[in-house]
């Protein structure tokens, strides 16, 4: 059973893994689980994919499963103002481990266009997702400082209401400054929202988050709560 605690905005639940390959393949199979319930469901799946090393291994993953490839939907809930086959930008890491191998069509994926400039890029992006309701899965990571996303502490969240979809963000505090991010309002607009965490740097971040300190993480707040992957050391110290 996974551990729980929530604030007034979140409810977390924290799942921890005595290793980092076990973490990964309990989220491959969420992902896996979720899309089957979702096309069983709706006829489509709609996800949203993190930037990240632990992202990346989880994706390298999904390229040697069996889907239903033609029902998937892939979206990008950050991406920094690069041209688009830089090695840095999350969409061409995504094509290079997982997207460019799988059937998926690619009417159906969708990068941010980052590379028009963060204002630009925001507002295209914002009509793209403007038809689409609820994401069936949000995959997020964490930064040491607790960020999410390009959502940065000191910076605009979007977390308002009425908040727009994407968000320009052109002074980020880490390289390159200039990045889109989904808001948080629109990340949080999930049926599921599953944060993948490795690395001991993030210790700081997740012993302020299950505290309750006000980190940019702690504003995703999706009706159903959200999912904490991580692994036992991080969980174990406060």
């Amino acid at each position: 059973m996974p551990l729980l605690n929530s604030n007034p905005h979140q409810q977390c639940r924290w799942h921890a893994y005595p290793a980092t390959a076990e973490l990964e393949q309990a989220a491959l199979q969420a992902i896996l689980h979720a899309a089957r319930q979702a096309i069983s469901l709706r006829g489509t799946f709609h996800i949203v994919l993190a930037g990240g090393t632990t992202p990346r291994r989880v994706y390298e993953l999904l390229r040697k499963a069996d889907a239903d490839w033609a029902a998937w939907h892939i979206y990008f809930g950050d991406e920094r103002c690069l041209p688009p086959d830089h090695a840095e930008r999350n969409s061409r890491m995504a094509a290079l481990a997982w997207l460019d191998h799988a059937a998926i069509p690619s009417s159906q994926i969708h990068p941010i266009p980052a590379e028009r400039g963060a204002g630009i890029a925001a507002n295209i992006y914002a009509q793209t997702l403007a038809g689409i309701g609820l994401f069936d899965l949000v995959l997020l990571g964490l930064g040491e400082d607790g960020h999410t996303a390009s959502l940065f502490p000191g910076h605009d969240l979007g977390n308002t209401p009425g908040a727009p979809a994407a968000i320009a963000v052109p002074d980020a505090p880490k390289p390159p400054p200039q990045r889109v991010s989904l808001s948080a309002q629109r990340l949080s607009a999930a049926r599921q929202v599953m944060f993948l965490v490795t690395d001991a740097a993030k210790q700081q971040a997740i012993n302020d988050w299950r505290k309750g300190v006000n980190i940019p993480a702690a504003a995703i707040a999706p009706v159903s709560g959200v999912d904490i992957y991580l692994e036992n050391g991080l969980l174990d110290h406060r």
